[in-house]
């Protein structure tokens, strides 16, 4: 049976999972493609890719070279420009694309949410808010924060920030999610935050925290996802590995 080369953009958990049990399929090649920075994914691929591309003319001359009979994006719902080189590529090299993107979170009664359209609004709109701020946005914008001086920022993310990065005033706690309500409950009451700063990512791992934050009457400020392109999407890995079927 000849294997159907299909590339996976992963950048997600649900990414991870997709290309792991589309790996496993006889009737195709999954090759997984990871941002250089990334480590080698849990559950392990055979097929792994780390390192960009070069832009749009890049990924399609990868497309046709490798002849790559399909493109699944499931990179971070924040990861606006890699998504965009995706599809101008994809159709570019005539391949068909979808995108895996899991659903945003919703608001629920109790919820005291401030929506904001990027991590600068947050940043402009925070010193009206609170005092102590529990900042889980990542490494890559802490910048953004860093002339709000007069702030106590509590900062989580997975890997430390690069040398030389200016950050907010604080501390700095590195951890990778899932994260138990209890945990999260416990932390907001132990550095007495008052506000927390989140993009809108969706999925379970860091949601505990945004209960907690309803238990205990604590505003968000919720940054909102990026505009992406027109695309087929679809929300769960069964729907992604469905389309695959059907091609």
């Amino acid at each position: 049976m000849t294997k159907k080369p299909i590339l996976i953009l992963v950048g997600t958990t649900e990414g991870r999972h997709l290309a792991y049990q589309a790996s496993r399929r006889p009737d195709v090649e999954a090759i997984a493609s990871l941002a250089g920075r990334t480590r080698q994914p849990d559950p392990p691929i055979a097929n792994t890719r780390f390192g960009g591309f070069g832009g749009v003319s890049g990924l399609r001359d990868y497309l046709q070279a490798q002849r790559i009979e399909a493109v699944i994006d499931a990179t971070h719902p924040f990861a606006a420009q890699i998504s965009n080189h995706a599809v101008l590529a994809a159709r570019e090299a005539g391949v068909p694309h979808l995108r895996l993107s899991r659903p945003p979170w919703q608001s629920q009664p109790g919820d005291c949410w401030l929506e904001v359209s990027s991590n600068a609004e947050a940043a402009e709109r925070l010193p009206e808010v609170a005092q102590r701020v529990f900042l889980t946005i990542g490494r890559q914008e802490l910048a953004t924060f860093a002339s709000l001086q007069q702030l106590w920022f509590l900062m989580r993310m997975i890997d430390p920030p690069h040398e030389g990065t200016s950050i907010p005033p604080g501390k700095i706690l590195l951890a990778r999610g899932p994260f138990s309500l209890e945990d999260e409950r416990s932390l907001l009451q132990t550095y007495q935050i008052g506000a927390i700063v989140s993009k809108n990512s969706g999925g379970e791992a860091t949601y505990a925290k945004l209960v907690a934050a309803r238990e205990l009457r604590i505003p968000v400020v919720m940054v909102q996802r990026p505009r992406m392109p027109e695309m087929e999407t679809v929300d769960d890995i069964h729907q992604a590995l469905d389309w695959l079927d059907g091609l």
